[in-house]
């Protein structure tokens, strides 16, 4: 398909656009860090939450779902489990509130306010910055293959390549798009910072919605339930299974029963199981060190930062999933037969590409395409945000620098952002497709960083020599533990990775002395955490007459229960609506209107109730010791 001239101007409109808002923004953004890399802590909840919406929209990832939703139909509801998607509920009913109290810059820096400042403080916020740097460029190489493999379907390369003077092997022509687009979403970043990233998000999310429900409406119209039912195997339309997957594609595309295989997803019940194993300990880790803590750590008090967490469901999965549906039912009517002649050379990943190629028309074909590259920029803008946040503030400014004027610190800002850039892509090189850096990012590399997160929550004695060992010995393992199994899905081995990353915690925290009690208690009145506090909580209420333990620990996990109902029922709800399943859609519309209405009176009233009484209680109090300290290392 050649892309009308239409098209071209939407999408060069679009790209010009991002990088006007990058130069309208530039001059707030860099007045200090906190504008840079928190827009000044003065941006309102629902914009950062569309924002942090808008960069989960990415485009690898709907390539992707696109796939798992024609392969998986409604089951694939459950394989996103595999990041896991339900962390937003724990952000959302109580993470996000505690690390916002933190009042810090970075994930690195909230370590000073846990662990202090000794030696084993030192070791876990070193430790911290290599794994944030590590987990940005896995996340760049991801969105880097995605919008290559992406373009090259629209623009062919034997068109192309009569206008570029130099050979490019057909194995590297995704690598090469990608590095074009790679190039403009840093100029906007490395320009605008994060006010910048949210402007350009809001407009980036108006346009995807509009596509969402422009191919949504374009396949109800095509498709009709009956046509749908006759391409697709018993069991596809519903989001319920047993012990197995139970999907026969054998009579409608044999080559998918290979691909369900090579997946390892065939016995669907142990894999839901380890991905609800995986994703609870995950979620309670909170939130990796990338632009998704950023987010929070912009909010403008931490009330805020939990309503951002529980907005970004709502931005995210209705206009998303309106897209993935509409394009997975559009192929599998129209390209089943294709599909089933090509055999075992099915690219899967090029359903969602092949599927704008066919259905739309000029001037719609400019806007889709305009709204996945937006799906792609805003992700691996805020993602290529997050790495100077850690290499500047807690590198630059503690070891190298400390004493740089703004602009030195700035410059220095756009500097960091490009070397990563460029050294994400040189990596991307080395790397053929999407699901593979996928696998070892939410598997290998999340798998080693769980164990000392969640203990640095729930559990007083943990120290930074244990946070810096555990995270160590995490980071190795999914180095190395991926090269003992080679064909086997990293979800099945992440026990053995949780294992070795909890050795290394215990072993680093009782062999060193346990946190100072000034820093502890400190930290106990300002973030007010439940878990295996009692003896830092006993010291803290003598310190401080007035101050309320958090008993909520059953009143959050019945939220986070009812959470996960309401956060599916959001999923089902654009499912249902593309394929016109009226009785399945009006069961849905009822759960998300019970759960909605338990989760008002059972955590959004109780939240803001309790929020005045916290504010009431740290005004009496005053900063502490730990917070004039951290100011003063940060001036």
């Amino acid at each position: 398909m050649k892309i009308a001239l239409i098209d071209l101007i939407i999408i060069a409109v679009y790209l010009a656009a991002m990088v006007v808002i990058g130069l309208i923004v530039k001059k707030r953004a860099a007045r200090n860090l906190d504008g840079y890399f928190l827009g000044g802590k003065k941006l309102p909840w629902y914009m950062l939450g569309l924002s942090d919406a808008s960069g989960m929209f990415d485009i690898s990832g709907t390539m992707w779902m696109v796939y798992l939703a024609f392969v998986y139909g409604l089951k694939s509801l459950w394989v996103p489990w595999l990041w896991p998607v339900f962390n937003q509920i724990f952000m959302m009913v109580y993470l996000s509130m505690w690390l916002r109290r933190s009042n810090a810059r970075t994930g690195a820096e909230w370590i000073r306010t846990r662990f202090g400042f000794g030696n084993g403080a030192g070791l876990a916020h070193g430790v911290v910055v290599c794994y944030a740097v590590i987990g940005v460029v896995g996340f760049l190489c991801y969105g880097f293959i995605g919008v290559g493999k992406f373009i090259e379907v629209f623009l062919p390369w034997d068109i192309i390549s009569n206008y570029v003077p130099f050979y490019v092997a057909p194995e590297y022509v995704p690598h090469l798009y990608g590095i074009f687009f790679t190039s403009i979403a840093t100029l906007y970043v490395i320009m605008g910072g994060m006010e910048g990233i949210v402007w350009a998000d809001a407009v980036q999310f108006t346009i995807m919605t509009i596509s969402g429900i422009t191919i949504a409406v374009t396949a109800i119209n095509a498709v009709s339930p009956e046509a749908l039912a006759a391409k697709v195997p018993a069991g596809w339309d519903t989001p319920f299974f047993g012990w197995e997957l139970g999907l026969d594609w054998s009579n409608h595309i044999p080559a998918i029963m290979d691909k369900i295989s090579g997946d390892q997803y065939g016995l669907f019940a142990i894999f839901v199981m380890m991905m609800l194993f995986k994703g609870i300990f995950f979620s309670m880790a909170g939130p990796a060190p990338s632009y998704d803590m950023q987010k929070i750590l912009a909010c403008r008090n931490p009330r805020e930062a939990s309503l951002m967490s529980a907005s970004v469901s709502v931005f995210l999965l209705f206009p998303r999933y309106l897209m993935i549906m509409g394009f997975t039912v559009l192929a599998i009517v129209f390209f089943s037969d294709d599909f089933r002649q090509m055999g075992n050379g099915i690219d899967f990943e090029t359903i969602l590409p092949r599927a704008i190629s066919q259905f739309s028309y000029a001037g719609l074909t400019g806007l889709l395409l305009a709204s996945l590259l937006a799906a792609f920029i805003s992700t691996f803008a805020s993602t290529v945000n997050a790495a100077p946040a850690y290499l500047i503030n807690d590198i630059y400014l503690r070891y190298i620098n400390p004493k740089a004027p703004v602009k030195t610190q700035i410059r220095a800002s756009y500097i960091i952002s490009a070397v990563v850039v460029i050294f994400s892509t040189c990596v991307g090189f080395y790397l053929q497709n999407i699901n593979t850096i996928l696998q070892w990012i939410v598997s290998a590399l999340y798998g080693g960083y769980i164990a000392a997160n969640v203990l640095k929550w729930h559990w007083w004695r943990f120290n930074g020599f244990g946070f810096f060992w555990g995270m160590a010995a995490g980071i190795i393992a999914a180095m190395f533990v991926p090269l003992l199994f080679p064909n086997t899905l990293p979800l099945y081995y992440f026990p053995l990775m949780l294992v070795v990353s909890l050795a290394g915690c215990l072993i680093g925290t009782y062999s060193s002395p346990p946190v100072d009690e000034d820093t502890l208690v400190e930290f106990y009145v300002r973030v007010r955490p439940w878990g295996f506090w009692g003896p830092v909580a006993a010291k803290a209420m003598a310190r401080y007459p007035g101050l309320q333990p958090n008993r909520n620990f059953r009143r959050d996990m019945v939220n986070i229960g009812v959470g996960i109902v309401w956060q599916c029922a959001l999923t089902l709800l654009p499912m249902y609506i593309v394929l016109q399943h009226k009785l399945s859609l009006l069961s849905t519309v009822l759960v998300l209107g019970i759960t909605t209405l338990i989760l008002k009176k059972n955590w959004y009233d109780k939240m803001n109730k309790e929020s005045i009484e916290y504010d009431r209680f740290m005004a009496t109090i005053g900063k502490s010791t730990q917070e004039q300290v951290m100011e003063k290392s940060v001036a």
